[in-house]
């Protein structure tokens, strides 16, 4: 399995490399232009302004970008399953205002924990359009999801059908009916390794989610007898950051062996491009081979679901630094930013390449230098882009890393005791905060005296 080098690993950019202003502004959200003074315009805000107004760190997400973004997701499923259903895998960005938006374009949401359960109704999303995920499922959290009625629990482990029968079992003022039966899927893994980081590589035998074949046999067995559950058909998923279409369609294959069924539930996984060499699948392709699959192997009336996150959401962000410090020692120039692995953890989790320009000088410039952008935390691992070319850094500079609207604020922390950043949408050139950053007062609510 081959796997992404670690975000220190040495430059490899140079100037025979240098990419152009188009390929830089390909890496932000569809749409990003720049101004008459050359700065960027994200949602068609001006980033001087963006800063000034809501300071740094930020996260800004394209809002136009992100809905066109669900639309072309839905659209393209619509035509070529009717039908059928795209959920959002909302672990990559559980945030209120997110979950709103994408249940304004019609699509369904899947969380993974009470948490996100409860941001989701909290922004209006329907629980009939909800799917409950996780390898390991409290009783609190399934009390919940049953209260609420969503409309799929996934099953991940026999423990998950003891307890939610337990559960239904009880008396009908916790559940709201006696008579009432769960719906739910068996989420099968089907001993693919996909080529991606083996952090989110979730489909391979040793895996610990869900369950392989002949144990999820057993499972579909036993859910047929149950009079509490209802079962309506199979869930696969095999990772995230998936850059090729090949593990999907044997992830089909291997679920159709299973028997027929109403629902199927694809998952998600496909990438982002993160940088200049990935060429990730067109949500079209991915989708084509996908709905190929299910033609020729499924039942023609079952439902499709799909689980996009990452793919979804990914390509709308965009974070926004201030440089504090430019330092050139040991034949490389490091230019310090005021945020890092306090809002973006993928790189010294996964070693996820990003690239990053000043923003008010897109590109490397003629005479760009090479540089490692890092954060202000006391890490050495700290690093948010090792090797991009940026035009002349100074400090008091504007630095804008594409490509961050996934992961970054599920994984976003207080390392350091810093305060998380702000979620700012961006839209026909008006801005508004949709998270606040976080106050020193926060870092100290749940202290107790």
């Amino acid at each position: 399995m081959a796997v992404r080098p670690p975000a220190t690993a040495p430059a490899t950019t140079t100037a025979a490399s240098r990419p152009s202003p188009d390929a830089l502004l390909g890496l932000f959200p569809p749409g990003t232009s720049t101004a008459p003074d050359g700065a960027l315009r994200i949602g068609g805000c001006h980033v001087g302004e963006l800063a000034a107004r809501h300071g740094t760190p930020a996260l800004l997400v394209d809002e136009g970008a992100l809905r066109a973004r669900a639309r072309r997701y839905a659209d393209a499923l619509a035509v070529r399953r009717p039908g059928s259903t795209v959920v959002f895998a909302s672990k990559a960005f559980p945030c209120t205002a997110v979950y709103r938006l994408l249940a304004e374009e019609g699509l369904g949401v899947d969380v993974a924990s009470g948490g996100e359960l409860a941001l989701a109704l909290a922004a209006g999303t329907d629980p009939a359009r909800v799917i409950v995920h996780g390898n390991a499922k409290t009783d609190a959290f399934l009390r919940a999801a049953v209260e609420a009625r969503v409309g799929l629990v996934v099953i991940d482990s026999f423990d998950d059908i003891d307890r939610l029968e337990r559960l239904l079992a009880e008396p009908a003022a916790a559940t709201g009916s006696a008579a009432y039966r769960q719906p739910v899927l068996v989420r099968v893994t089907p001993d693919i390794r996909p080529d991606t980081h083996a952090a989110v590589s979730t489909g391979q035998r040793d895996s610990k989610f869900g369950l392989l074949v002949p144990q999820a046999r057993e499972a579909i067995a036993r859910l047929r007898g149950s009079d509490r559950l209802r079962l309506d058909g199979l869930h696969v998923h095999i990772g995230s950051q998936i850059l090729d279409t090949e593990p999907f369609v044997r992830a089909v294959a291997a679920v159709a062996e299973l028997g027929t069924f109403p629902v199927y539930d694809l998952g998600g996984g496909l990438g982002a491009r993160y940088t200049y060499n990935d060429r990730p699948p067109s949500v079209e392709a991915y989708l084509d081979a996908l709905t190929a699959a299910a033609d020729a192997l499924l039942p023609a009336g079952a439902r499709i679901v799909i689980e996009p996150g990452r793919s979804l959401v990914a390509g709308a962000g965009v974070s926004l630094y201030r440089v504090v410090t430019v330092k050139r020692a040991h034949g490389e120039t490091f230019v310090a930013v005021d945020g890092g692995m306090g809002d973006n953890l993928e790189v010294p989790l996964y070693g996820q390449r990003f690239e990053a320009t000043v923003a008010t000088r897109p590109g490397g410039g003629t005479d760009g230098e090479l540089c490692r952008v890092v954060g202000r935390h006391c890490e050495s691992g700290d690093v948010l882009s090792a090797g991009v070319l940026l035009d002349d850094p100074r400090p008091g500079d504007l630095i804008a890393v594409p490509v961050t609207g996934a992961y970054t604020y599920s994984l976003a922390n207080n390392y350091n005791a810093a305060r998380r950043p702000p979620v700012v949408f961006c839209r026909d050139g008006r801005s508004r905060p949709v998270v606040r950053r976080e106050t020193y007062a926060d870092l100290m609510r749940r202290d107790l005296p």
